[in-house]
């Protein structure tokens, strides 16, 4: 069953009717919360197949050689395989691409929560010299010599290829990739029971014992908070304090998603651990110590079994639809 989610407004209010030709619906499984509506821009056909248009279009960088699937690769759940990603001319990122599946249930938006909407997220790697390095006022230049490009833009939004345009289709695009057909979907709908294995390291993730699910909560698998999680003892990325100025605030990074987690490595902000196995590990002694390291973080005792538990649980949680 799917539920419907109504990207329809009048003013700033949402408007509950039936689908008609005025109105689009981003399909969201039932067992999932409601989608966020942009204000700015409702979706509608037209901008998200403009949106991902422009996903995929190496025209963003300024030497025409990324997209934004080259770090958001579709067949890893839009992320990355590099700690790192390589931007134009081969510059090394500072952090690890996350998966953009869900993306559109967040309120804040990079690893330290910068961004407060997902409406303009796309000017950050559209501009920064260690991705694209386009200045978006040239990159609307560039795309407005393109008279398809322009239909499109004319029909989506009855204005001209501007900045706007450019990042809110690229907004409506994302809003539509929503991740729940996984394994665990089907287990929590009751359609399926977990191996052995599956089932104790699920136990074992919502237990006190690990605390896993008192920041990676719901069916989301994230509080949407931000967090010290003691991967190390000093943080060269500052993290959340470079949004905040507070120092109880360094080495805080927003808490991912673990769908698809399985799909989804290098990890952690910096892509410094290239496996499940290394994470589990690292919890399980208790983390490095930092004084902003969360007071979840402690030492488990788990047993080999037990780790190897989590894993098997941790991998129903990949949605295959996005692996073709």
């Amino acid at each position: 069953m799917i539920r419907n989610v109504i990207c329809f407004l009048v003013g700033l209010c949402i408007i509950s009717c039936q689908e008609t030709d005025d109105v689009f619906f981003i399909p969201v499984p039932d067992h999932f919360p409601e989608l966020t509506v942009s204000l700015d821009s409702p979706a509608t056909p037209q901008k998200i197949a403009l949106g991902k248009r422009l996903f995929f279009d190496t025209l963003l960088s300024i030497d025409s050689t990324l997209s934004c699937a080259s770090c958001h690769l579709p067949e890893f759940a839009f992320s990355d395989t590099l700690a790192v990603s390589l931007g134009v001319n081969g510059a090394k990122g500072k952090r690890n691409a996350p998966s953009l599946l869900n993306a559109g249930y967040g309120s804040l938006f990079n690893k330290d929560g910068g961004v407060t909407k997902l409406d303009i997220f796309s000017l950050l790697p559209i501009e920064d010299h260690l991705e694209m390095g386009f200045p978006v006022l040239q990159l609307v230049k560039r795309l407005s010599k393109d008279a398809e490009l322009q239909k499109e833009a004319t029909i989506a939004f009855d204005r001209d290829l501007d900045p706007f345009v450019i990042t809110r289709s690229l907004a409506a695009y994302v809003r539509t990739l929503v991740s729940g057909d996984s394994k665990y979907d089907d287990y929590v709908k009751g359609k399926i029971q977990l191996s052995a294995s599956e089932e104790a390291g699920r136990q074992l993730f919502f237990s006190n014992k690990t605390n896993c699910s008192k920041c990676h909560e719901g069916i989301l698998f994230t509080n949407q908070e931000f967090e010290n999680n003691g991967i190390k003892s000093e943080y060269l990325d500052q993290g959340r304090k470079l949004v905040t100025a507070k120092e109880n605030d360094r080495g805080k990074f927003k808490v991912a998603s673990l769908r698809n987690v399985a799909v989804t490595g290098p990890y952690m902000h910096d892509g410094s651990f290239n496996d499940l196995e290394s994470i589990i590990e690292n919890y399980n002694l208790g983390g490095q110590s930092h004084p902003n390291k969360s007071s979840l973080i402690k030492p488990l005792n788990l047993s080999a079994e037990e780790k190897q538990s989590l894993i098997a649980f941790l991998n129903t949680l990949t949605d295959k639809k996005y692996l073709q």
